[in-house]
């Protein structure tokens, strides 16, 4: 099951260029999405207007090699470290889905536009890297659905209580999970197959044509955001937020310092949140 290329059975139903026309209009959502989200919600509007107000504010000049070596550490940091999370158990949850769903989709273009069908020896790697990947996404899903997520873990709300903001994440683990099944129903020879088949493709439509109402667009203005914020703090500018001079510190060292008795507080229990 693991080394064998899901979509060569498949192209004997479906012509290998209706998958290939599905995918790139599943692209073409995901990027119509995005770009009404960001219309909608003014964020782009927003990102640009206050990175004009920090210039006006801003105490020094940021070079172009300055601004390339923020961009790497960005890129290493807030993208392929998640480094932001403080939680290491929300963060390796974070980590496990991201890099699963990226395997998985970069998998499925792959093989659908490359190795479609049997005339073509499809390279072991990718099913098999297809599979992980949709078993990492898995794996990192449901441990942040049912263990990590704060209405359940802090809030004591029961797991399968659904509102509109976790459509993407179930939506996202349907598509995964349903692409295993069927994978796993159509090696064995089932007639199943096309059941799970059909539900993987409606959860995959679902998931990729509601980015206006899900975290999809977040993905691609999150990285923007978090290179701004680090030129700010390069430029002087600093979000337009006080310095923190001596006389600051030397205060902030005597508050501490101070024989303050005021009970355990937030440290009487672990957290459980973000």
């Amino acid at each position: 099951m693991i080394t064998i290329n899901p979509f060569i059975e498949l192209s004997a139903l479906i012509p290998p260029i209706a998958m290939q026309i599905y995918i790139i209009a599943m692209f073409l959502l995901v990027l119509g999405g995005t770009l009404l989200d960001t219309y909608h919600k003014k964020s782009a509007k927003y990102f640009f207007e206050n990175s004009k107000k920090a210039k006006k504010v801003a105490t020094r000049e940021v070079s172009g090699g300055e601004k390339a070596s923020i961009a790497i550490k960005t890129a290493t940091n807030e993208i392929l470290t998640s480094a932001e999370f403080s939680n290491p158990k929300r963060r390796l949850s974070h980590l496990l889905t991201m890099y699963g769903f990226i395997t998985f989709v970069i998998t499925t273009a792959l093989m659908v536009f490359n190795y479609p069908t049997a005339e073509i020896a499809t390279p072991v790697i990718l099913p098999i890297l297809w599979h992980v990947g949709a078993l990492m996404l898995c794996f990192g899903g449901y441990w942040f659905w049912f263990f990590i997520r704060v209405d359940v873990s802090a809030e004591a709300n029961p797991w399968y209580r659904l509102v509109r903001a976790d459509m993407f994440i179930v939506s996202l683990l349907a598509t995964a999970t349903f692409a295993l099944i069927w994978s796993l129903l159509q090696s064995i020879g089932t007639g199943w197959s096309m059941l799970a088949l059909v539900l993987f493709i409606s959860s995959s439509t679902y998931l990729f044509s509601t980015v206006l109402w899900s975290k999809f667009a977040h993905m691609f203005f999150k990285p923007a955001a978090a290179f701004q914020k680090r030129v700010t703090k390069a430029d002087g500018s600093r979000e337009n937020l006080p310095e923190i001079t001596d006389k600051t510190r030397d205060s902030l060292v005597e508050l501490k310092d101070a024989p303050l008795d005021m009970g355990l507080g937030i440290k009487r229990e672990a957290p459980h949140h973000y």
